[in-house]
């Protein structure tokens, strides 16, 4: 126990205390939401699901070796005459290796920052200057899922992609079990949103995870999540759902809201 109180502590310590702040920076984009989609986090087709088509490639700091990935953001470009004061929200499924920007946007997410009528005008600009901050992740009426990756070969080797990830949160660490049993065993982060063991208990499968937001972190216990006779390409209920804020502690001069 003491321990897992010493490693939830340097977990919830490395988060982002102003995650939520408003930022300033440029943003380009990618002609197709594909090339986003195949990203660093490993989302495929499913990405296409999380925010319809609105997707970012973020860079390193934002996507916090695979920790941010899943993570939902509010993004506007800071021409007035073009484009519109809301912005547009956009999930993180990629890495951008191009530090000139913040962010890479599919074609679709950056034509939603404009005005209306205004989107071909945008694309033309190719990079425009933009304000972000983090914002939950809303899934109604859809638990966290776990989806078994092709790659996983019972009973030695499991690898599982995570969706639907909601509120202001990363999920740092994750340990399986049998269902009815403590002997917890830790998994690994692959790769963005995939994380694998090779010491796969048998039977049902139950999972807990370390969640942080902000200064604040906390397990989560789904009790009952793989079947016995879990397959691979296959999307799983967790049956809970991951809801929280970040406690952060911005700024006076940059304190989330909208200038």
């Amino acid at each position: 126990m003491a321990l897992f109180l010493c490693l939830l502590f340097v977990l919830v310590s490395s988060a982002n205390a102003c995650d939520r702040c408003v930022h300033q920076s440029k943003a380009a984009y990618f002609s197709k939401a594909s090339a986003l989609s195949s990203g660093a986090c490993g989302y495929g087709s499913l990405a296409l699901g999380l925010s319809g088509g609105h997707l970012a490639a973020g860079v390193s700091s934002l996507y916090k070796d695979g920790a941010g990935c899943g993570a939902c953001f509010q993004i506007r470009c800071i021409n007035s005459t073009l484009c519109s004061s809301k912005g547009t929200r956009v999930t993180l499924t990629d890495l951008n290796h191009n530090n000139q920007t913040d962010f890479v946007l599919s074609s679709r997410a950056f034509m939603a920052m404009a005005n209306q009528g205004m989107g071909q005008d945008i694309l033309k600009l190719g990079i425009v200057d933009v304000e972000y901050k983090r914002i939950p992740c809303e899934y109604k009426n859809q638990n966290l899922a776990v989806r078994v990756e092709e790659s996983s070969q019972k009973p030695n080797y499991l690898a599982i992609k995570l969706l639907f990830q909601g509120g202001q949160t990363e999920i740092v660490g994750m340990d399986v079990a049998q269902v009815g049993s403590s002997n917890w065993n830790f998994m690994s982060r692959n790769y963005g949103a995939v994380w694998d063991t090779s010491r796969v208990p048998t039977g049902a499968l139950q999972f807990r995870f370390v969640v942080t937001s902000g200064f604040d972190g906390k397990w989560i216990w789904a009790k009952s999540v793989l079947p016995a006779d879990w397959k691979t390409g296959v999307i799983y209920d967790s049956g809970v759902q991951i809801t929280d804020i970040a406690k952060e502690g911005c700024s006076p001069c940059d304190d989330g809201s909208w200038r």
